[in-house]
Order: structure tokens, then C-alpha cells, then sequence
């Protein structure tokens, strides 16, 4: 048992390995240097119309600006990954060895989440060096963290569009992943507009799609990061596994879906 479990994960990083050379070579990390220009231009334009706020709305446009560029990629890439590789017919190669579907689909997932969190990280050593040059305060350590969160957040995004990617085209998968990325952090909210309302249905209502819906507010700490302020180890702790257990949930539904796929 122990050397089929060995095989798999060969077989699993092999896939992840192959999926991350493809995505490089298509120079997705090019956009790190549209995220260094946009950086500068905020550091450059910001002071002009509000010189007292500055730092912080500079601060807050840089990790907003890492989330962006890392929800494109998980979008436009991840919801592609099935497609393109039955648009290639290297689908049917691939099926042809002894390789299951759910080895592809874990594999195509830990691939793209090793490019975002490759791009995460040089996002963040940029945003990081460019703050210390133009020496403007910055909560390394929850900053750090933060951005950690902000990659554990799109690793769930990337799932989701793997999942969509399973039965749609990649447009159409593209567009539901974009929906669930902004339903999925304003879940929360709607949990508080029913418990506001005084209407037990609405209440309801709103309680089962907060538990159905993934709530990726969890893992939004741009806000406290920027001062500082991050929640409890224990809160953090709460937070990851719940981000991740719902990712392993999305993929084993993907798995479901294209073990059921005829080609």
C-alpha cells in the first residue's frame, strides 16, 4: 500500500510539476511586473491627493493589487487547465496510462497553487522592498501573514475554477469563478442581513447559503494587516482549516464530475 501511495504522489507531482513549467512558459509571471508598475504608479500618484493618508491607501492598494493579479491567474489559467488539454486530445494519452482521474485533477490543482504561491511570494518581496525604499511603514510580520491568507484564499479560487472547468467551456467557467470569488466574501454579510430581518424563512435562508457558500472573508485580512491587528492563533488556525477543507471538498466534487465524463 505504501508504494501505491508513493506512485500516486509521483504520478500527481509529475502533473503539477508539468503543469507549472506550461504556465511559466506562458510568462503568467510577467505580471509581476505589471503589479511593480501599478505599485509605483500608486506611490507616485497617491500623495498627490491625499498627502495625510498616503501611506496607509498606498498600503492597501499594493495587497489589493497581489489578491488581483493572483484571482486573474487562478481564473484565466485554472479554469483552462481540463480544456486545454482536451482541446490538445493529450487527454486521452494521459487517460491511456495508468494514471486515474483524480491523480489529474489533484495534480492540475497543486499545480496552479504552486504558480500562485510562486507569485504571491515575489509579489510580496517587491511590495515589501518598495515600501523600505520610499520608506514607508509597514507591519512586516502581519503583512506577511496576510499575504499568506491572500494565497490560501485564491488556492480555494483555483479549485473552484478547476471544478467549473470540469463541465463548462473555459469562458463560462471563467465568469462562474469570478461570481463565486465575490458571493464567496460577501457570504458573511449575507448571514447578517438575515439575522437582522425579522423573517425566520429569510433567515433560513440566508444560514443555508452561508454554510453552502464558501466564505472567503475568512481568509480577507488586508484591512486589520495594514495596522497591525491580525485575529487570535487560534482564529487563524479556525480559519486555515476551514479554507482548506473546502477546497479538498471542491476538488473531490471535480473529481466526481470528470470520473463521470465520457471522452
Amino acid at each position: 500500500m505504501g508504494r501505491t501511495l508513493t506512485t500516486s504522489l509521483g504520478r500527481i507531482l509529475a502533473i503539477a510539476s508539468n503543469v507549472f513549467r506550461e504556465t511559466v512558459r506562458e510568462q503568467v509571471l510577467y505580471l509581476t511586473l505589471l503589479f511593480t508598475f501599478v505599485l509605483i504608479a500608486a506611490i507616485l500618484a497617491i500623495p498627490e491627493f491625499s498627502a495625510e493618508g498616503a501611506p496607509r491607501m498606498i498600503v492597501d492598494s499594493g495587497m489589493a493589487a497581489i489578491e488581483v493579479v493572483s484571482l486573474i491567474v487562478a481564473m484565466f489559467v485554472g479554469t483552462n487547465l481540463v480544456n486545454k488539454e482536451l482541446e490538445k486530445r493529450t487527454i486521452f494519452v494521459l487517460i491511456a496510462k495508468p494514471m486515474s482521474r483524480a491523480e489529474f485533477i489533484l495534480g492540475k490543482h497543486l499545480g496552479i497553487s504552486a504558480v500562485i504561491a510562486t507569485l504571491v511570494s515575489i509579489m510580496t518581496a517587491i511590495f515589501i522592498a518598495l515600501m523600505a525604499i520610499r520608506k514607508i511603514p509597514l507591519p512586516t510580520d502581519a503583512i506577511l501573514i496576510a499575504n499568506f491568507f491572500t494565497f490560501w484564499q485564491i488556492m480555494l479560487v483555483a479549485a473552484i475554477a478547476v471544478l467549473f472547468g470540469t463541465f463548462s467551456s473555459s469562458l463560462v467557467a471563467a465568469l462562474l469563478t469570478l461570481a463565486s470569488y465575490l458571493v464567496g466574501n460577501f457570504s458573511r454579510d449575507l448571514l447578517l442581513l438575515g439575522e437582522i430581518s425579522k423573517n425566520a424563512s429569510f433567515q433560513n435562508v440566508t444560514r443555508f447559503l452561508y454554510l453552502v457558500l464558501p466564505d472567503l472573508s475568512r481568509a480577507n485580512l488586508k484591512n486589520e494587516a495594514v495596522y497591525g491587528i491580525l485575529p487570535s492563533i487560534f482564529d487563524l488556525f479556525n480559519n486555515g482549516v476551514y479554507i482548506f477543507s473546502y477546497a479538498l471538498l471542491v476538488l473531490a466534487i471535480a473529481i466526481l464530475i470528470f470520473s463521470r465524463r465520457q471522452f
